[in-house]
């Protein structure tokens, strides 16, 4: 089973916007940036040479955006699967409800074959059902319509479209080959709903069987087609023609099989939909407790028994925490393998996004959105692998892939049992209001961990941690302990260093002698507040107290003998969990009717604990090392925080009072500025967002 790439290219128009992802990788003005994907050892890559961006104009030639980007795939002897539409609504000239639609791709098509006569694979139009639906069905993207007629004709035209372009492409290339994709789903539904799941299966397969000639007067939608409005010579079309294709490509999510519940008022108002005669909310079968998802091995045999083509998987992506990535692509990996087994032929997988993507979770309804990375992150501007890309390298090259969180259970196999193999991480300071953090995301992500109770494990002593090692056995250690306490750390200097330093000197020693992974966490007081920007992680420290010099002590020297361990710098930390920390102390202040004082002159960034450890959890998974900065955006003074909060637990914000730090009398003297931002990637929400949600869980 080969190994092929993709990157998420999509191209689609909301109202008179155009949204498209590649500007939002920057990869049009960096070709250079397919080297990392080529260093994967893939040699199949779905790339897009778009309709829409590279002939926007039908009075020129194209200006082939891309020309580069190609010539770099051919001289690496990469086999590029051209994309020509990919969830777009196509260019002004030329939108997809329009009756010229077919012939404009055609012409379009020609042209590529023409410049590029040394591609022979080719996608003329991405998921035509799929995008037929959010055009013509939901009114998500252009031309916004929500009827059925509008639906027909836009998927009856994008697969007549890709017809007419391969046409068009073997008139130059008698060996291109169709490589057509589509989503891969099925429906489920309450009994109630029975005929509408049924027809609603019948309709997942229409612009294959559109494609295969195998819409007749016999097929079960048939009636449905012509009672729309669909004229018969506008089917007999695709028998006349019929280009089954060479190979079936099907993209499978974790949200691609779907479940229809009559009991709607039950689902989120945006769920809710129905067919003119009943109202049902449309949400995703692996959230509903009484689906039963099919999953995909069952639902490639059913290609494979309708069909009997050759088969690929030509988008598996997920968005979500990095181990349940590296599960999900593993299942479709495993599901396939044995598929082949049984003598079905999956030719190969595609791993999709892989450079990430954008604006997903809102459907591509706004520009840009949040960024989800894939097997690179690129949220630093520079491409990073991550876990993914060497799990992707090492089948690549025929190899297995081991990691301690693979084998676990992904939060969508709610029915299968907890893996009982799987090797734990040690937390230290489990207690505390990091560490109990970690542990309840590690618990809610599914990967093992243990926490030993303070009395039960001093990492000042040798010994002990050497003992716990051999005891559970961990893949990696988190060390969320430490001495607190800014101000007392003043006069109890040898205790501060003991827990600070020496204890992260301890673990460094016998996780680099042992190989096991190391995390630990620093803080934003180990510079002295001069600089008139955000710290970066390579500004020179310089604290101005004994918490400061032990935390930057500890950097140092755990760096020193253990490089590979990874030290994330954060800082005034809160958490809906726990009530020792600043938020929910102005909190409880406000509640009991009393003022609070917060410093005016003392600006740092202050981290969403739940934002933390997500973020932190996936850079320890990706086995990333050296010193990571991560807060959530948005640097402000304590005052500035105190009023936030206040305002939006709807209290009275002249109760929160300015003071300086120099009249706060605090033994400790604290950077005026102490703001931290990452150079290495954006990977945490907005400070407002961290807020949004703490309000929510509270």
């Amino acid at each position: 089973m080969e190994v092929w790439g993709g990157i998420e290219c999509s191209v689609n128009r909301v109202g008179e916007n155009y949204f498209d992802q590649l500007e939002y990788d920057s990869l049009y003005d960096r070709p250079e940036l397919l080297t990392q994907i080529i260093g994967l050892g893939v040699k199949t890559l779905r790339f897009p040479i778009l309709w829409e961006n590279n002939r926007p104009d039908n009075n020129n030639e194209p200006n082939w955006v891309v020309e580069k980007h190609l010539e770099l795939l051919k001289h690496h002897k990469i086999n590029v699967i051209a994309g020509l539409v990919h969830h777009g609504s196509g260019p002004r000239y030329a939108p997809i409800l329009s009756d010229d639609f077919a012939e404009q791709l055609a012409q379009y098509a020609r042209m590529v074959a023409v410049k590029f006569p040394w591609i022979n694979d080719y996608t003329p139009v991405n998921e035509p059902l799929t995008t037929a639906r959010f055009c013509g069905l939901y009114s998500l993207w252009h031309p916004h319509h929500n009827e059925s007629m509008a639906f027909l004709k836009i998927l009856i035209n994008q697969c007549r479209a890709t017809i007419l372009a391969m046409q068009a492409i073997r008139e130059v290339n008698p060996k291109a080959r169709l490589i057509f994709t589509e989503d891969l789903t099925k429906i489920h539904g309450t009994q109630e709903l029975e005929a509408q799941t049924l027809f609603e299966n019948h309709r997942r397969w229409l612009s294959i069987d559109l494609l295969c000639g195998k819409v007749d007067s016999t097929h079960p939608l048939w009636g449905y087609l012509i009672e729309q409005g669909i004229q018969k010579d506008q089917l007999s079309f695709f028998n006349e023609n019929a280009m089954p294709p060479d190979l079936l490509g099907f993209n499978y999510y974790v949200t691609s099989e779907r479940f229809l519940d009559h009991k709607f008022n039950n689902h989120p108002p945006w769920t809710h939909g129905g067919n003119g005669q009943k109202m049902y909310a449309d949400i995703e079968a692996v959230r509903h407790s009484d689906a039963k998802v099919a999953g995909l091995a069952a639902l490639m045999r059913e290609a494979w028994q309708r069909y009997g083509l050759p088969m690929a998987i030509t988008e598996a992506h997920l968005c979500c925490g990095r181990e349940d990535q590296l599960r999900w692509l593993k299942s479709i990996w495993d599901d396939c393998t044995i598929l082949n087994a049984e003598g079905i032929n999956v030719i190969a997988i595609t791993f999709w996004a892989l450079f990430g993507a954008y604006g997903w979770d809102k459907l591509l309804t706004k520009k840009q959105g949040t960024y989800e990375s894939g097997a690179f992150d690129l949220s630093s501007g520079r491409p990073r692998p991550t876990a993914i890309a060497k799990f992707i390298s090492t089948l690549a090259h025929g190899q297995v892939y081991q990691s301690a969180v693979i084998n676990g259970r992904g939060w969508w196999q709610t029915k299968l049992p907890p893996s009982s193999d799987v090797r734990p991480i040690l937390i230290i300071g489990g207690s505390g209001t990091l560490g109990s953090g970690i542990y309840k995301i590690c618990s809610e992500r599914n990967i093992p961990a243990i926490a030993p109770k303070s009395n039960e494990l001093d990492i000042t002593d040798l010994r002990q941690i050497k003992n716990a090692i051999a005891n559970y056995r961990p893949w990696a250690i988190i060390n969320a302990a430490g001495y607190v306490n800014v101000d007392i750390a003043e006069q109890e200097v040898e205790n501060c260093l003991l827990t600070n330093t020496i204890g992260p000197v301890n673990l460094a020693e016998v996780c680099e002698n042992q190989n096991i992974q190391l995390m630990s966490f620093s803080t934003d007081l180990v510079f002295d507040g001069s600089k008139p920007a955000a710290y970066m992680e390579n500004d020179p420290v310089k604290p101005l107290n004994i918490y400061g010099l032990s935390k930057a002590e500890a950097e140092k020297q755990v760096l020193s003998i253990y490089p590979s361990a990874l030290i994330v710098r954060t800082s005034s930390f809160f958490g809906p969990w726990d009530r020792h920390n600043f938020v929910a102390v102005v909190l409880e202040n406000l509640r009991k009717g009393k003022e609070f004082s917060a410093m005016d002159d003392v600006v740092m960034t202050a981290t969403y604990i739940p934002h933390l450890v997500n973020a932190a959890m996936n850079l320890l998974i990706d086995e990333e090392s050296g010193i990571w900065h991560l807060t959530n955006n948005g640097a402000l003074s304590w005052y500035e925080l105190a009023v936030s909060v206040a305002e939006r637990g709807g209290y009275d914000s002249t109760r929160i009072l300015r003071i300086s730090q120099q009249n706060s009398k605090l033994p400790a003297l604290r950077p005026a500025n102490s703001a931290i931002e990452s150079s290495r990637g954006k990977h945490l929400p907005t400070l407002e967002i961290g807020l949004d949600e703490y309000f929510a869980s509270v």
